[in-house]
């Protein structure tokens, strides 16, 4: 049983990796499992739950790849700016992350992001969120920002990057970089809370 789950999984993503979400159908996914489309919907109740897991998977794994990659005890601003220079770059390249782009499919991981405590669990936004609260309690950040307005920060960055054709693509990645360091000095400065 989790046999055939896991080969839906990979067959899955291995198809929306070459087509896109949109483009992507259950037939197509079943076809290339060898299943029928009846015993798809025992293990998945959508095309989008599907999705959502195997997008999970591939934000996990690149989380942990970047994370890998890094220092974490580099000074805040800098840790930050090179986790999310690195974020960016996954999220263009991964053709699975890619889709948090379209706004159909975006709309849809939003919902479905919410309805699911895992998905926020391993999110690079939660990693994000709790580091942030971690370096305020280390005092290398400003204490007198509520934890829920550090999240915010980080969130107003997703809303921008996923609206940057609004603001004017020509402006990308810099204005991204800009505004990261831009937050990330105004949390470490000191003389701010005083």
């Amino acid at each position: 049983m989790k046999d055939k789950k896991m080969e839906i999984f990979h067959c899955g993503k291995e198809i929306f990796k070459e087509k896109g979400f949109k483009e992507t159908n259950i037939s197509d996914i079943t076809k290339k499992a060898g299943i029928g489309v009846g015993t798809f919907y025992n293990y998945y109740s959508s095309k989008e739950e599907l999705f959502l897991d195997i997008y999970i998977n591939e934000n996990k794994i690149e989380k942990n790849k970047i994370l890998e990659s890094l220092d974490i005890n580099k000074d805040p601003v800098t840790f930050v700016k090179e986790f999310m220079t690195k974020t960016f770059e996954a999220m263009h390249s991964n053709k699975i992350l890619k889709e948090w782009y379209n706004r159909d499919v975006f709309n849809k991981l939003e919902k479905a992001f919410e309805k699911n405590p895992q998905a926020d669990n391993e999110s690079m936004r939660n990693f994000f969120v709790d580091l942030l609260k971690q370096w305020k309690a280390d005092g290398k950040i400003r204490d007198d920002i509520s934890d829920e307005l550090l999240a915010a920060f980080f969130d107003s960055l997703a809303y921008i990057d996923s609206h940057k054709e609004d603001i004017g693509i020509q402006h990308f990645p810099d204005i991204m970089l800009y505004l990261v360091e831009f937050i990330m000095k105004g949390l470490t400065d000191k003389g701010g809370n005083e």
